[in-house]
């Protein structure tokens, strides 16, 4: 029995001490829910939007298969930690999602379809992930810059819910800053096309959203 109260007071201390990180973590992140929304100014005539979805190997090569987007960058977004990496990001610590940045000609294609996008290459309901990926690393995020952004978010997520008859997953978060990913991510699906998960994952899914939306799509796609 002696030898006991040793082991239940150590496991008692790093029970407490877990409880006490975690909600120094929870706090962290509802302050960035809770922040004002950063605004990326546009450059060139070039707008930039924010989104999670899954893995982004898959989301970056979703997004630059539509007409009037320049470029997809893969990263991490929606947390509270500095300098995320992906090992850091995977420990589902750090409060930041997979994210990409889109950069887009507002003339040819909007924030609002863009947003429409994002709905449809998804499955909307899943919580905290993406087909095979799980995680709050792979949670849907959509990032608003601005009060119209959100509200138009807020409704185009009410009517998929109404229409689909259960709650949609996506959260939404104002933007704060997006952190640029590893080199070797950026265009992985285009880079790697025998790698089997873009064959078995990616692919797939980037085929079911060019088939809902193909009046969207680039010519070469």
């Amino acid at each position: 029995m002696k030898k006991m109260i040793p082991i239940l007071f150590i496991t008692l201390l790093l029970s407490c001490q877990n409880k006490a990180q975690n909600k120094e973590l929870n706090a962290k992140q509802n302050a960035v829910q809770m922040a004002a929304p950063v605004s990326v100014p546009s450059e060139n005539g070039m707008e930039r939007a924010y989104f999670a979805s899954g893995c982004f190997w898959c989301v970056e090569a979703i997004y630059e298969s539509v007409n009037g987007v320049s470029e997809v960058i893969s990263g991490y977004a929606g947390g509270h930690t500095k300098y995320p990496t992906y090992e850091s990001s995977n420990t589902g610590r750090t409060g930041h999602a997979e994210a990409v940045e889109v950069i887009y000609n507002p003339k040819i294609v909007n924030f609002s379809t863009l947003i429409d996008v994002y709905f449809a290459s998804q499955n909307p309901t899943q919580v905290n992930g993406q087909g095979p990926d799980i995680g709050s690393q792979y949670r849907s995020i959509i990032f608003y810059q601005n009060n119209e952004q959100k509200s138009l978010i807020l409704d185009k997520k009410e009517a998929l819910s109404k229409k689909l008859g259960k709650p949609v997953a996506a959260e939404v978060y104002p933007f704060q800053k997006f952190w640029v990913a590893e080199d070797y991510h950026q265009d992985y699906e285009r880079l790697h096309p025998n790698n089997s998960y873009i064959k078995n994952v990616s692919i797939p899914r980037l085929k079911r959203f060019q088939a809902s939306m193909p009046e969207i799509l680039k010519k070469n796609h």
